[in-house]
């Protein structure tokens, strides 16, 4: 079974997770970051995006090139996968496609430990790519572990690309900050990911 099988309801049963609504985790003050030109010229191609308006295209044009600049920003320090499976225990589910996945390692030809942040991206209906996140989000965790390489705090986001909502694993409790963040303005999004990376 899939990440995409799993639902809310379903992740939380299946690995005893309890989840906290609602409450914000980012730091009030936390350090705006100026998006590169080329990122900027990259985001003029948002309307055709949204025009589209397909998961693909969205993640072409929007996500993906977020995640570079933030590559970028940290000197290629992390590596960002794209579209990777990332099979950790079939027999509970935890297999299939991630569409997005951060590394907190320099390595791209394959995912290395640890991994430290799931990005679940969505035509429009955020809610409806929580479960999935959730499972890839346990997934992480479990693949940390495996690797002796545990982190105390793993993150997640799901994303219409013009649309972020954030989601943070700690041990068996997953917080859902309940408020979405909106593209433009790019400053934020990119501030919540470097302060994401280095805080987990």
């Amino acid at each position: 079974m899939p990440y995409s099988q799993f639902s809310i309801d379903k992740v939380k049963q299946d690995f005893h997770l309890k989840i906290v609504e609602g409450v914000r985790f980012f730091p009030e003050s936390i350090e705006k970051i100026v998006p590169s030109q080329r990122l900027q010229g990259i985001l003029e191609d948002l309307p055709w995006a949204i025009a589209v308006d397909t998961e693909k295209a969205r993640s072409e044009v929007i996500i993906n090139p977020v995640l570079l600049e933030v590559r970028r920003i940290l000197n290629s320090t992390i590596s960002v996968f794209s579209g990777e499976e990332f099979n950790v225990d079939a027999s509970v589910g935890l297999n299939g496609v991630c569409d997005f996945l951060i590394s907190r390692s320099s390595e791209q030809l394959t995912v290395e430990a640890p991994a430290i942040v799931i990005v679940e991206a969505k035509k429009s209906d955020l809610k409806s790519g929580l479960g999935q996140c959730i499972a890839e989000m346990v997934a992480a965790q479990r693949f940390n572990q495996a690797r002796e390489q545990p982190l105390t705090t793993i993150y997640g986001t799901v994303s219409s690309g013009t649309q972020w909502r954030f989601l943070k694993l700690e041990g068996q409790i997953i917080t859902i900050d309940l408020m979405d963040y909106f593209l433009p303005p790019i400053e934020q999004i990119l501030s919540f990911f470097v302060w994401m990376v280095k805080a987990g």
